[in-house]
């Protein structure tokens, strides 16, 4: 069976903010950055990214409450222009 994954052994991670806008709401997201010694680094952990998608999904349908779970929430409002 071919492997279709490798382990590296200089895996490393880092915590950044995530901001998703969607229609007249932006959220800040707390995310972990998976950095390694491949070519695709740094990147997201399914959970993250899965989490990142339930929120953008969330604010979308304007359900803030659900959007609010995994970070802080904002409303939208134009100054100018």
């Amino acid at each position: 069976m071919v492997e279709r994954f490798h382990e590296t052994e200089n895996l490393m991670t880092r915590r950044t903010i995530k901001l998703i806008h969607q229609g007249r709401y932006a959220a800040e997201i707390p995310v972990e950055l998976v950095e390694d010694d491949t070519g695709w680094s740094p990147y997201l952990s399914v959970e993250d990214a899965t989490m990142l998608d339930a929120v953008r999904k969330a604010l979308r349908e304007g359900d803030v409450a659900a959007a609010a779970k995994y970070g802080r929430v904002f409303a939208l409002v134009q100054v100018a222009g």
